[in-house]
């Protein structure tokens, strides 16, 4: 896997802690529109120290090809931080899988950079990591993700009932995948 890579308008990045302090401002700026999709979040969350030492954690699952987890750039703007995507849960073995966790910031949501990070990762994860299968999971009122998933070939496989605790309550998420062509 490479540590950048890049789509028609972003520049995928494989970061380490010395650019924490961008992806703080990235987590900050966006606190308001990312809190309803996210597990509640400590206030150690939103210091420069958590993410140094997650950055460094990611970086180190990088190099041991357990995860990894871009942040995307701008092209025109080589220093504007609008998302991240992450691959992981990477099985190995007769399962072959993987998930994808992703985000936008919210003045960039809608304008097709998603896509292109989601489509972009998805690449990597059958052609590189030789995955079989794929998996993202989103909350049922997330219409944007669930277009956005549909539109680049994932199906909905069903309703997994309680999932994941956001904001204090276990909520239901839909299950979508999509197999190796």
């Amino acid at each position: 896997m490479n540590f950048n890579c890049d789509t028609k308008r972003l520049n995928l990045r494989v970061l380490n802690g010395t650019e924490a302090k961008d992806v703080l401002r990235f987590y900050v700026d966006n606190r308001e529109s990312f809190d309803p999709y996210e597990p509640e979040r400590s206030e150690n969350f939103f210091t420069e120290e958590f993410h140094r030492y997650i950055l460094n954690y990611e970086y180190n699952q990088m190099c041991k090809g357990q995860m990894v987890r871009y942040y995307a750039y701008l092209k025109d703007q080589p220093t504007r931080l609008i998302g991240t995507i992450s691959i992981r849960n990477i099985m190995r073995g007769s399962y072959q899988k993987c998930e994808l966790g992703y985000k936008i910031a919210t003045e960039y949501q809608g304008q097709g950079y998603g896509k292109e990070m989601v489509e972009k990762a998805v690449g990597i994860s059958f052609f590189e990591l030789n995955m079989h299968r794929v998996e993202a999971y989103c909350l049922p009122e997330n219409a944007r993700s669930i277009r956005l998933l549909k539109s680049i070939g994932f199906e909905p496989e069903g309703l997994i009932r309680d999932y994941v605790q956001i904001q204090g309550q276990f909520r239901d998420h839909v299950l979508f995948s999509i197999l190796h062509p």
